[in-house]
Formats: C-alpha cells, sequence, structure tokens
C-alpha cells in the first residue's frame, strides 16, 4: 500500500519515543520532490487512511503515530470514520484516556464530529474490558454532544448483550435503576437484544425462559425474535426445534430474510442433511431472497463437513459468477477440512491472489496446522505474507511461529521473535526450552 510505504519511509516522532522508519536521508529529497509527494499526498482518502489504520490495529503505538503523521505530514483531514477506526484501536488495547482525548479533538471539527457509531465503539471496549460501570458513566455523559437518546441507549444495552453482560442488561431496562428515560422497554427490539444476550451466555434454560416470558407480557415476536431463537436452538443442540420454528414463521406469514435463512439452512443442514440444506437454499432464490456470501459459507461448511470437498470447490467457483465474492470464513471452511499441505499452500495463494484478505485468525490457523504436522517452511511462508500484507501479528501468531521453531530446535530464531514480541507489549507463553537456554547463556556470560 502505497500510504503505508510513505508513512515506513519517514522519521516519526511521538510523545516518549523516536523511531527512525528509513535509512534514506531527508536531504537526499529535493523541493521539486517535496512538491510532487504533497500533491499524491492531498489524493489520501478515508478509505485509504482507514485500510492503513486496519494494518495496525494488533499494534495501537504505531496506529497512533500513522493517525498524527498522515494529518500533520499529507494534510489530511481525519473524519469521523478515521476517528472511530482510531478510537476503536485505542480501546482495544484498554488506552481509553488516548480514547477520549480523541474524542475531545473531534468535537468543534465539522468534518468529524462524534457521533452514535463513536460512542458505540466506546461502550463495545469498555464493556469487553467488563469496566460495565464506566460503560454506564460514558452513556450519561452523552447529553454534552446531544447523543444521549433511544440509538444510543440501544447500542450501551447491545454492548452489554454482546460481550456477556446481559445480566447488568436486564437490571437496566427492567430493574430498580432504569436509566431509559421515556424509552420504551416493552417493545420487541429491547428483548431481543436481551434473549441474544442470553444466547451469548449459554444460557439455554434462561433462553428458554426469556421466550416464554415474551409470550406472558404480551411482546409481540419478529423476524429477529424467531432468528436469534432458532440459532438458540441450533447452539444447544436441537436443530430440530429451530426447523420447527420455522415451520411456526411461515404459518405465520412472516416472510424471511437472509439472516433468517442462513440459521434455517444450518439447522436443516445439521439436522436432515447437506441436501435439505441445498433445498432450502434454493427456495430462497425461488422466494426472490438472494444468498448472501454467508448463506455460501454455510453450505460450504455442510459440504466439507459431509467430505464433499469437489462440491465445495464448485460452489467456491460459482460466487463470483453468482455476484457474491469470497471471504476469509469462506476459505476457513475449506481450510478446516483439507489434510495436505500442498492442497492448503494453493488455496492460500488463490486466496491471495483473487484479493481476499485473510485475517489473524486465517494466518494462525494454518501455521497451526504446518505446526502440527511438523512442517516449517510453510509456517515460515504465512507469516512472511502476513508481514508483506501489511498485517501486524498479534499474541497467537507470534505463538504459534515461536512454537514451530522450537519444535525443530530452532531456538535461537525462536528467542527473536518472543524478544519482538516483548517489545510491542505482548505477553508471551512461559516456555521451559527458552527459559533453560536463557539461564545457560547467563552462567557461561557471567552476565
Amino acid at each position: 500500500m502505497l500510504l503505508l510505504r510513505r508513512f515506513n519511509g519517514v522519521r516519526i516522532t511521538s510523545a516518549g519515543s523516536v523511531r527512525l522508519l528509513s535509512v534514506k536521508p531527508i536531504a537526499s529529497v529535493d523541493d521539486a520532490n517535496l512538491r510532487c509527494q504533497e500533491e499524491d499526498q492531498s489524493s489520501y482518502d478515508q478509505k485509504a487512511v482507514c485500510e492503513a489504520l486496519s494494518c495496525y490495529s494488533n499494534d495501537w503505538q504505531k496506529a497512533l503515530e500513522f493517525f498524527n503523521w498522515v494529518e500533520k505530514e499529507s494534510g489530511f483531514r481525519h473524519t469521523t470514520e478515521t476517528f472511530n477506526r482510531m478510537i476503536d484501536i485505542l480501546g482495544k488495547y484498554f488506552e481509553f484516556d488516548a480514547s477520549w482525548g480523541l474524542i475531545n479533538r473531534m468535537i468543534g471539527m465539522p468534518q468529524s464530529l462524534p457521533n452514535h457509531v463513536t460512542f458505540r465503539i466506546v461502550f463495545k471496549r469498555y464493556v469487553t474490558a467488563h469496566l460495565v460501570q464506566e460503560a454506564i458513566d460514558a452513556y450519561d455523559k452523552l447529553d454534552d454532544f446531544n447523543l444521549r437518546d433511544e440509538t444510543s441507549f440501544y447500542n450501551l444495552v447491545d454492548a452489554l448483550c454482546e460481550h456477556k453482560h446481559v445480566v447488568e442488561a436486564e437490571e437496566l431496562c427492567f430493574g430498580k435503576n432504569v436509566i431509559a428515560n421515556a424509552f420504551s422497554l416493552s417493545n420487541t427490539k429491547i428483548h431481543n437484544l436481551i434473549l441474544r444476550g442470553w444466547s451469548k451466555l449459554g444460557w439455554w434454560g434462561k433462553c428458554k425462559e426469556f421466550w416464554e416470558k415474551m409470550d406472558t407480557e404480551g411482546v409481540a415476536k419478529d423476524l429477529f425474535s424467531y432468528s436469534i431463537y432458532m440459532d438458540i436452538m441450533c447452539k444447544s443442540g436441537k436443530p430440530w426445534k429451530a426447523v420447527r420454528l420455522y415451520k411456526e414463521m411461515r404459518s405465520r406469514g412472516i416472510k424471511l430474510d437472509v439472516v433468517a435463512y442462513n440459521t434455517v439452512i444450518r439447522a436443516i443442514g445439521a439436522s436432515q442433511g447437506v441436501e435439505f440444506g441445498i433445498r432450502v437454499f434454493r427456495e430462497m432464490r425461488d422466494r426472490g431472497c438472494e444468498p448472501n456470501v454467508a448463506t455460501h459459507n454455510t453450505i460450504i461448511k455442510l459440504l466439507c463437513e459431509n467430505g464433499r470437498m469437489r462440491d465445495a470447490y464448485q460452489m467456491l467457483d460459482e460466487m463470483p459468477k453468482k455476484g457474491c465474492q469470497a471471504d476469509s470464513i469462506t476459505y476457513m471452511c475449506l481450510f478446516a477440512r483439507l489434510e495436505k499441505p500442498s492442497e492448503i499452500l494453493s488455496l492460500f495463494g488463490r486466496m491471495i491472489r483473487s484479493g481476499v484478505r485473510p485475517k489473524m485468525d486465517t494466518y494462525v490457523m494454518l501455521m497451526r496446522k504446518f505446526e502440527r504436522w511438523g512442517f516449517l517452511q510453510p509456517v515460515l511462508y504465512v507469516w512472511k505474507t502476513m508481514k508483506e500484507s501489511g498485517d501486524t501479528p498479534d499474541a497467537a501468531a507470534y505463538n504459534a511461529v515461536i512454537d514451530a521453531l522450537i519444535q525443530k530446535g530452532m531456538l535461537d530464531m525462536a528467542r527473536e521473535y518472543e524478544e519482538e514480541m516483548i517489545e510491542r507489549g505482548l505477553s508471551p507463553r512461559r516456555r521451559p526450552e527458552l527459559v533453560e537456554q536463557s539461564l545457560e547463556e547467563t552462567l557461561v556470560t557471567g552476565r
């Protein structure tokens, strides 16, 4: 990415650290080149900056350096979306003071005013860190931003339910200290959020109790209610009950959307076999509901689980023809079932060439597979591809490559990766092989 190459080719100065990112002297760049670069830099757009920030999502310090650099050095004006992306990265590493610092910078800038998405991110990151009271306090501050409304309240409840704090969410909605003001808490949407929250916890008995409570209290069940409860039935090992709910929806005249159909296909595929899932896949198209990438992924996964790899590959080939591009999950469904390194590397190459960006989970999954089989070169190839793609490895990726190196007795190289991990603020697992080597080096050198 041109923008990242520009960033990596300059000297970055930030509070508490100076990082030299190029050996090319500044004096070698003449005025004409600088003017040319300034013209190029003015063409940086919001999408390019967001993509660059995503590459640094596992290194908040580098992300913040880039965020400040692109504004100071290239004249880019940050938008609400680029601020939100940076706030999300900071929140991921619990840098909440820095997050609020950016929010305060957003105030008074017409192109980057805080919006509902900004605080949805704040709620999510607080709750992910189990700082529930801080999330509630953030909601209470929204009067200052003219955003303390029903949408923000739903976002707060959604964040609590999404990250397994449904008990606190239910207390906010139906307990003694209700903070929703004039918002209706008897509506279907709030109940759907709470129902999904119990699902996230895997408390199937509580899900059933809440589902029946909705009927008792006269809460109307809509498409989303059924979709959530069908998903609960699938996850609780009762896909046939999900199929029964699907038939109930049909009898009530509820029109299914693509999300509901995806759940039905998964349920029928699990309970009655992949062919029945394919029948529903065809039915949804006949009824004017176009399958999305998740639909295709569901069918591909069912085919792979049934050992029908040729049919799975055929569907992968057909997806672009149907106007549906594969994503990293599509390929991960196939990777999970492949047992030959050559086939995996071939498919991985196809994935990269087709423009599908692997997620960090994809890299880790492949490195772990190769490590289990005792193949080091493919592990290093995946690692190299990840770095060349501009993706910053997380702790799981480092641990995968370190384990593969230790398996082959390459302790010096493993230690280098471990030290790199520590420099980035990541915590490596304790490994006796590396601890013993460190002790031996200390005894020999006397340090």
